[in-house]
C-alpha cells in the first residue's frame, strides 16, 4: 500500500489553493458536527441519512420520513460528498485532495476547480445510482470528487515525482504516472470484482467525469501530460 503525502510541483498560476483548503475545512467541520450530534452506537446517524445519498430514495422507490427530508432531492447528489463514516475515511480522502488538489486548482483556476469538484461528486452519485438503483444504503464520502482530482492530476502532471509512504512507514518517491495509473486500475478492478463496502462505482463515475472535464475546464495555455508550451527554446 502506498500513501501519497507530498509532491514536488509548485503552483504556477495561482498564489494559494483557496478552494482546495476550503473544501478540506468544510469536510472536516461537517465530519466533526455529524459525529458530535450523531446517535451513540449508530452506524449511520440521522444527520447522515438526511444529507447522504440513497439510490432507492433518489429513484423514488423508497420515501424518507418527513423528519429526514432536510434538503431537496437534487441536493443530496452533492451533500453526501461532505460526509464521512469515520476518521480513516475522511483522512484518506482529504490527504489525496491536499496532495493533488492544489495543482489541479492551479490549472483550472479557483471557480472552475470548484465547479469541477462538485460536478465530479454528482457524477459519482449518478454512477452509484445507475449500478445500484435499488440500494437503500447511504452513500457517504468525497471519493467520487477526489477520484476526479486524481485523474486530472495524472492527465496534467504524469512526470512529477510523488513522495509516498510504502506500507505506511517507508518513505520513497514514485513518478505520478506509475502511482496514479496503478491506483486508477485498482479502482476499476475492484468495481469489476465486487470489492468491499467501498462504492467503486462512485470512484469510476468521478474518474470518467474528471477526465472529460479536464479536457475543457483547464485554463488556456495549460497543456496535458506535462508537455512544454509551443515555441522555441532559448539558450
Amino acid at each position: 500500500m502506498f500513501v501519497p503525502f507530498y509532491d514536488v510541483n509548485r503552483l504556477k498560476r495561482i498564489r494559494f489553493q483557496y478552494v482546495t483548503v476550503g473544501l478540506i475545512v468544510v469536510n472536516v467541520l461537517v465530519f466533526l458536527f455529524a459525529k458530535v450530534t450523531g446517535e451513540t452506537g449508530a452506524i449511520v446517524s440521522s444527520f447522515e441519512i438526511s444529507y447522504g445519498f440513497i439510490p432507492a430514495v433518489a429513484n423514488g422507490a423508497v420515501a424518507l420520513p418527513p423528519a429526514y427530508r432536510m434538503v431537496p432531492d437534487w441536493a443530496n447528489y452533492l451533500t453526501y460528498s461532505f460526509l464521512h463514516l469515520d476518521f480513516w475515511h475522511i483522512t484518506g480522502n482529504m490527504l489525496f485532495l491536499w496532495v493533488f488538489g492544489d495543482n489541479v486548482e492551479d490549472a483550472f483556476g479557483h471557480l472552475r476547480f470548484l465547479i469541477f469538484y462538485l460536478a465530479a461528486a454528482a457524477a459519482g452519485a449518478f454512477a452509484h445510482q445507475f449500478l445500484f438503483p435499488g440500494s437503500e444504503a447511504t452513500l457517504l464520502g468525497a471519493s467520487g470528487a477526489v477520484s476526479a482530482v486524481v485523474v486530472a492530476y495524472l492527465m496534467l502532471h504524469p512526470r512529477v515525482w510523488i513522495w509516498v509512504l510504502a506500507f505506511g512507514r517507508i518513505p520513497l518517491t514514485l513518478p505520478a504516472w506509475l502511482l496514479l495509473a496503478a491506483w486508477i486500475v485498482m479502482q476499476f478492478v475492484s468495481l469489476a470484482t465486487g470489492g468491499d463496502d467501498v462504492s467503486y462505482a462512485a470512484h469510476a463515475g468521478g474518474m470518467v467525469a474528471g477526465a472529460l472535464m479536464t479536457l475543457v475546464l483547464r485554463q488556456r495555455g495549460v497543456r496535458l501530460f506535462d508537455r512544454p508550451a509551443a515555441g522555441r527554446d532559448g539558450a
